[in-house]
């Protein structure tokens, strides 16, 4: 089979999985492991000065990536060099797959929904604080929709465009660039006097991947609008007027474009609000899953196969010949 062909089939498998899977138990994910590696180091690092703390910062980036990295790399190379190209393509989006979600949007909120729908707030609210980090505990059904919408329409960029980019653009080995990146911004990215020092690089560098695909997810939020027929006209233009309203300079992009092209409000009090319209009802979380779901999609078939057919599968290879050659078996 033609590698452009392999790398077309791997990309189309991934999201196969991803429709008809989901995602696997969080026990086994390598993200918890990932996680579990990074607690570890946050617990053994002493802090005694500024810019000691930013270089282990640093390495520890480094060594999570190496890891998670060589492991990821390893197991396609011996796939592909011990079972041939079909268990490649299979084990190769296997690996792709868990570094992107785009069905478990559907599966975190569709409980939140049931509760919503059956008057149940103070267990929505519940469930919803496991998707959120801010206090959900009293918050009203349109706050608890609002704080769906949010991080549904959030996560496109963190959760598909960023890891599917990298991946298009670097193979496994760009995927898990940004997941471990992503990953320890999330822990670490603080600014507190634990984490804005130890944190520092990761923030940064997550600011700096995110840059480009925050940007694009927007041209993919207004197409997919269009199709939806949603206001489509509104995504770019409000998003661009709203891109500070987040802390970070790529959060908010995604996010507003979504709350534009939903006619909605999304609202975290006391930090923003985003769109015109009025708060979101429960009927606006499924829109909104529909609209970032389609996004995703319509992101994977225009940039990611072509970026990695012709591009990301060769950096992939590399690697993996790489380290067959190091071990002695090419």
């Amino acid at each position: 089979m033609e590698l452009w062909l392999s790398g077309v089939c791997i990309v189309l498998l991934a999201l196969l999985i991803d429709a008809v899977i989901g995602e696997v138990p969080n026990a086994i994910h390598p993200l918890r492991w990932m996680g579990n590696l990074v607690g570890f180091l946050d617990r053994h690092i002493s802090r005694k000065s500024r810019n000691g703390t930013r270089l282990k910062g640093f390495l520890s980036y480094l060594v999570v990536l190496i890891i998670f990295g060589t492991v990821a790399i390893v197991i396609s190379a011996l796939t592909r060099h011990y079972l041939g190209e079909i268990a490649w393509i299979i084990v190769s989006a296997i690996l792709f797959k868990l570094t992107f979600a785009i069905i478990s949007f559907r599966r975190h909120c569709k409980p939140i929904q049931k509760d919503l729908d059956a008057g149940r707030i103070e267990g929505a609210a519940a469930k919803t604080q496991m998707i959120v980090s801010r206090k959900t505990a009293g918050m009203d059904a349109e706050h608890i929709a609002s704080s769906c919408t949010e991080t549904v329409s959030e996560n496109l960029v963190d959760s598909v465009v960023s890891p599917a980019f990298y991946f298009g653009l670097l193979g496994l080995p760009g995927a898990v660039l940004f997941r471990c990146a992503n990953l320890m911004d999330a822990m670490w990215g603080y600014l507190n006097e634990r984490y804005g020092d130890l944190g520092f690089f990761v923030a940064k560098f997550d600011d700096v991947l995110g840059f480009v695909t925050s940007r694009v997810s927007i041209v993919f939020v207004t197409i997919a609008a269009l199709i939806l027929r949603m206001d489509w006209r509104s995504a770019i233009p409000m998003a661009r007027e709203g891109r500070h309203l987040t802390p970070s300079p790529n959060s908010a992009w995604s996010m507003v474009a979504c709350a534009a092209a939903l006619n909605i409000s999304m609202e975290k009090k006391g930090v923003y609000v985003m769109g015109k319209g009025d708060l979101p009802t429960v009927n606006d979380i499924s829109r909104c899953i529909r609209l970032v779901e389609l996004s995703s999609l319509l992101f994977m078939l225009a940039i990611t196969i072509p970026l990695f057919a012709f591009l990301g599968i060769h950096v992939q290879m590399f690697f993996e010949n790489l380290l067959l050659s190091l071990g002695g078996l090419i």
